[in-house]
């Protein structure tokens, strides 16, 4: 078995190398277990910082994917993988030193064709961060999950296309439902792993106004708007510091 680590990033270079050093050590970490290989690829989404330089001093394979859709980023990097397994991690996440390793013993039953991690956001905000939790629960509830941390088989990925380019937001749990559908068929599976969290930036809901948190994280919103990308040009080309 082959791991293939992909992060899209544009204009990360403040949070890129704590998320990378914390892949690495979760690499280390199920190398000495179970010595699986894993391969770390950051596609780059045009940025103008000195994201591509700091990837490639983490010694992560960088890729270029020009066009500013989060859907084409994540499937950019898929294309370029050569893992049997792919995980998804966002440049801002932190993860757990075990994430890999859990990954790959769930992945070890042929019926598991993916899933998630389970996420723990710190925002500053009291009523943000009560807010959030409450989402976490609903949304686990209704068998959601987000992309802070995704993985699948690569054939159970390309059965589905990988991620719909079609949408600007959302992507993320389009994916994990059509995963979810698709392990049905099949008569397998996916797996929410709770046991470990990952611990995505919450720099915009810090930054934010509490309406703006409301409305971009509002289900219903993003329903309506998830395939107008003008909708979203703030949350993914003015990124927070």
């Amino acid at each position: 078995m082959l791991i293939s680590v992909i992060v899209p990033a544009y204009n990360e270079e403040r949070y890129l190398g704590e998320t990378l050093k914390s892949i690495q050590r979760a690499k280390e970490f199920l190398l000495k277990k179970d010595a699986v290989p894993t391969e770390i690829i950051v596609v780059d989404n045009s940025s103008t910082d000195s994201t591509s330089d700091l990837a490639r001093s983490c010694g992560a394979i960088v890729v270029e994917e020009p066009k500013r859709n989060i859907a084409r980023v994540r499937n950019a990097g898929a294309c370029a993988a050569r893992g049997d397994v792919l995980v998804f991690i966002d440049a801002d996440t932190i993860v757990p030193d075990q994430l890999l390793w859990r990954i790959k013993e769930v992945m070890a039953s042929p019926s598991c064709l993916g899933g998630a991690v389970d996420t723990d956001y710190r925002p500053t905000k009291t009523l943000v961060k009560v807010y959030l939790q409450l989402w976490r629960i609903l949304g686990k509830l209704a068998g959601m999950a987000q992309g802070a941390t995704q993985f699948s088989r690569r054939d159970a990925y390309a059965s589905l296309l990988g991620y719909d380019e079609s949408l600007y937001m959302g992507e993320d749990a389009d994916f994990h439902w059509r995963l979810k559908q698709f392990a049905k068929r099949q008569n397998a599976h996916v797996c929410f792993i709770e046991d470990i969290q990952v611990v995505p930036s919450a720099r915009r809901f810090d930054q934010w106004s509490l309406w703006r948190t409301l409305i971009c994280t509002n289900p219903f919103y993003v329903l309506a708007f998830r395939r107008n990308g003008r909708a979203w040009r703030g949350w993914y080309t003015v990124i927070p510091r």
